[in-house]
């Protein structure tokens, strides 16, 4: 009989950490951390394959798992003596989701499941606390009504504002027991009024319609919006996780709080977290109350006057830092833990792998791996390649003037600009008409996920540190300002206030991730500077990587970016975007209007003068290390315009009637300019261009020669080559040409000839090409648009509907389809390498930046990747790791070495 349901607690456990694909993150490491005797409350798992199953089976459930439910219930009774439903000694249980990805806030969770009439009565009686009974009872019920019967809740948040204003207070713990008792009917009222029914009674009953709405919850929009922007597979599903409930709203004697072992936004091996006392763990997040440090440090560094968890509970403090350093030792890594004080006795609720800003992941694995932890190869191998993006922001221009109207907490670095809006669905209808935006929130929830992914960044005026603003903001790399008290938001007349200073939606804001502060107005900012711990990592990175990584450049700005970056080389200088601006323009459409032959060669002097400066400088910049230098690829057509007035400005500047600027556009007309008279053909055509450039190339490299620079290896590609003859043809211009100029220059230098594969026909042909061509580059941007036959220009109007579909995972212009295109690289590889080995072979086209395309580069035996210039570290550490994978290197494990038991024992009261 298949196991659907898993128990832990109480020092023992079915499952562990390692099981997290069937139990889900939070199943795995509840189960681990009751292996390893920390205090976890009894409770049970029920896997990912119900969940499976429920969709594939129309939301049914395997027959056997209501009594394998009901059998760890069971054990959850014995375990904590108590019993589901009883009218004098009731266990109450939450039921939480727990996905085998971290997916913070985006499914369902309800608390306090199985009170009733008569179990809060005996809570009541049990805890000696009838304040403390009702105000668990009406949470569940809202809870319930909201997650399981699916009653707005903003029904019962008008309720409670009654209440409170009936009382005459602001905080929802200054109600008392009466106004608790009130509230629990007036829902249970609003409950029959929505739905027509009673709020169930029956604890079991209760049980399975939260079991159920968790697991529908998984295909909720917020969950189904997260899983789109992180990968994750929606086949994966959530496990459910039943545990017993330790309560932290209990009293003086009793708190809850969140934590991470070490700071998430800096890195530095500080505790840090909040906590509050008398509350339940939604309380912390929600951003009602203000929340309270753990630290007297982090009290006095944040200037709060609430005392902290260090100074209220000392003792409690103390065991919570042993199992901070339990935890970390265990795992080997920054855990995001849960916890609950009952009654002065500490509650482990969760762990897991915490989530964290680029710069706290670079420093947490630098500090781990100094400390003897970690390898540096296990360091290199948690880091996600394209974090390092995150890393190279920029910041506020210190020397800017700016007017700060309010400050909040420094929740996610980095700065961000943009057109204040209200709403997430306003963040994504102006980012789609290409405005920057800042959400601004009085808190975030779950809902406003899409929003946060289309805004440069996040203010709200509640929450803290560990809010779901902070949490998501971090995770997605934006930056976040929480918690800025003094910004009063008015959502219906769409405009926030900060005392006398008013702003509306659609009013430019800034916010500085890193301060904390909230400025108006648009403050400039400045380069991002690397920490030493970017630097270590990327010395690591190249200790272990086999795979060159070469930047795309062609302006003098982005190759010394790219070599700041640890580019080894240029691997494309793109000639025609040097031909695209000012003065330029003029004599390439000269060039393209001339009406002979020699008009034709004057224009190209004049282009040579200007290629030859552009080469001179990148082989400068570059010193010594190989240059690819592509050929003009596009077609002519693209370099003159077509409307009427344009076409009199390219006569009028390039000094030719407006007829023949016509008629060269008609004659230069294709229908299909992707496979049109571009690339290779345009030389063969046209040789004098190829000659031109070839010139400049080799002018270029004597020039950096003759002024005692370094050098370069000119490698000269040639594009869009299907045939040998083209080669051979092209190939004999540029030797020709590269010979001239050796004598012409008296010197000597060392140059390639290759081509850029970026047909099927050439990678078919590679064995032929190789006998001309001395490297090969791949063009995947090309390969993949001739491979499937579309346009990467039109594909974005049917590819997500594509994706959406299951037609293919990924959209292959961003990341290598490796089973078609792929496919084609193989046996080019070994059909070129078979003809002339030893070939130095590499990609040029975009996917040189993505790391799933880095790791199939390094498995078929490229030389190197290239990529834009701010790609070129996130490629530095992705060969490292793709390197680490082909030699066998797996992930970090817990360790399995038994602990101390810290409390095994369970006892709520």
């Amino acid at each position: 009989m298949v196991q659907w349901v898993y128990n832990f607690g109480a020092g023992a456990a079915d499952g562990r950490a390692e099981m997290k694909n069937l139990l889900g993150g939070k199943g795995a490491n509840l189960a681990e951390m009751a292996s390893i005797g920390l205090p976890v409350p009894p409770g049970f798992t029920l896997t990912t394959e119900v969940c499976t199953r429920f969709y594939e089976d129309k939301c049914t459930y395997p027959a056997e798992l209501k009594g394998q439910v009901a059998k760890a219930l069971a054990l959850v009774e014995e375990r904590s003596g108590q019993k589901f439903g009883d009218a004098t000694n009731p266990l109450l249980v939450s039921v939480r989701s727990g996905a085998r990805a971290s997916m913070p806030g985006m499914m369902d969770t309800v608390l306090n499941l199985g009170l009733n009439d008569q179990t809060v009565a005996a809570l009541a009686k049990r805890s000696g606390d009838r304040r403390f009974a009702y105000d668990s009872y009406r949470r569940f019920v809202q809870m319930y009504s909201d997650v399981v019967l699916g009653i707005e809740l903003s029904h019962f948040e008008k309720l409670l504002e009654r209440a409170k204003q009936r009382r005459g207070v602001k905080q929802d713990h200054e109600l008392v027991v009466e106004d608790l008792e009130k509230l629990v009917m007036d829902y249970k009222a609003r409950v029959h009024v929505e739905i027509g029914m009673d709020f169930p009674e029956d604890p079991h009953e209760q049980l399975w319609g939260a079991i159920g709405a968790v697991f529908n919850s998984w295909m909720n929009q917020r969950a189904k919006t997260y899983r789109q922007l992180h990968d994750i597979p929606e086949a994966w599903g959530t496990a459910v996780n039943v545990q017993a409930m330790v309560f932290g709203n209990m009293g003086s004697d009793c708190a809850t709080g969140v934590a991470f072992t070490r700071n998430p936004s800096n890195g530095t091996n500080d505790f840090y977290g909040e906590f509050l006392v008398n509350a339940q763990g939604e309380d912390v997040v929600a951003g009602i109350r203000t929340p309270q440090e753990l630290t007297i440090q982090a009290r006095k560094s944040h200037g709060s006057d609430l005392p902290s968890l260090e100074e209220v509970m000392p003792n409690i403090f103390r065991e919570l830092c042993t199992v901070r350093q339990q935890l970390e030792t265990h795992y080997k890594d920054m855990q995001d833990i849960e916890f609950t004080i009952q009654q002065n006795k500490l509650y482990m609720l969760q762990t897991r792998t915490g989530k964290r800003t680029a710069h706290a992941a670079l420093q947490i694995a630098v500090d781990m791996a100094n400390e003897g932890l970690i390898s540096k190869s296990q360091a290199l191998m948690r880091l996600k390649p394209e974090l390092i993006d995150q890393l190279l922001h920029p910041t506020l221009d210190p020397k800017a003037k700016k007017q700060v109207i309010a400050k909040g907490l420094p929740a996610s670095p980095g700065a961000a600009a943009g057109k204040v809006v209200f709403s997430a669905d306003e963040a994504v209808r102006r980012a789609k008409d290409g405005e920057k935006v800042l959400l601004v929130r009085i808190e975030t929830s779950p809902d406003d996920i899409h929003g946060l992914h289309a805004a440069e960044g996040v203010l709200t005026t509640r929450g803290g540190m560990t809010s779901h603003a902070a949490v998501v903001a971090r995770g997605m790399g934006r930056p976040c300002v929480a918690g800025a008290g003094a910004v009063q938001v008015d959502y219906a007349a769409a405009r926030l206030s900060v005392g006398s200073v008013a702003v509306q939606e659609g009013q430019i804001l800034t916010i500085d991730g890193v301060t904390g502060e909230v400025i108006l107005g648009e403050v400039p900012t400045v380069p991002p500077q690397m920490s030493g711990a970017f630097g270590t990592i990327m010395a690591w990175a190249d200790e272990y990587r086999t795979l060159q990584v070469r930047a795309n450049a062609e302006t003098p700005n982005d190759a010394r970016q790219a070599k700041e970056f640890g580019a080894q080389g240029i691997g494309l200088v793109r000639t025609e975007h040097m031909f695209f601006d000012g003065g330029r323009i003029i004599a390439m459409r000269r060039m393209i209007l001339a009406a002979d032959e020699a008009d034709r060669k004057a224009a190209l002097e004049e282009l040579l003068t200007m290629q030859r400066e552009d080469i001179t400088e990148l082989f400068r910049i570059m010193d010594g290390r190989p240059v690819t230098v592509r050929l003009l690829d596009p077609p002519l057509h693209e370099f003159i315009p077509h409307t009427e007035a344009e076409m009199a400005q390219v006569a009028k500047a390039a000094g030719v009637p407006l007829n023949r600027v016509r008629r060269r556009a008609t004659e230069l007309q294709e229908a299909n300019p992707m496979l049109g008279h571009r690339g290779c053909r345009l030389a063969i055509t046209y040789p004098e261009i190829c000659e031109m450039q070839a010139r400049a190339i080799f002018e270029a490299a004597a020039a950096v020669g003759r002024a005692g620079g370094a050098v370069p290896v000119a490698e000269v590609m040639v594009p869009l080559v299907a045939t040998l003859q083209e080669l051979s043809i092209l190939k004999e211009v540029v030797e020709k040409t590269a010979a001239a100029v050796q004598k012409e220059q008296g010197m000597n230098f060392t140059y390639r000839v290759g081509t850029m594969i970026e047909l099927p026909r050439a990678c078919l042909q590679a064995g032929k090409l190789a006998e001309q061509a001395e490297f090969f580059s791949f063009g995947t941007n090309d390969l993949t648009q001739t491979t499937y036959g579309m346009s990467r220009d039109d594909a974005g109007a049917f590819l997500p509907e594509y994706k959406a579909k299951g037609i293919v995972e990924q959209d292959p212009f961003v990341s290598l389809d490796q089973e078609g295109v792929g496919e084609l690289i193989k046996v080019a590889v070994e059909r070129g390498r078979t003809a002339r080995n030893g070939m130095k072979m590499g990609i040029c086209g975009e996917h040189g930046g993505d790391p799933a395309s880095i790791e199939f580069c390094n498995k078929v035996g490229l030389d190197y990747v290239s990529c834009s210039p701010f790609r070129v570290p996130v490629a530095r550490l992705a060969a490292a790791q793709a390197a680490l994978k082909l030699r066998g290197e797996k992930a970090l494990q817990p360790s399995t070495k038994a602990a101390k038991p810290l409390q095994p024992t369970f006892g709520p009261w």
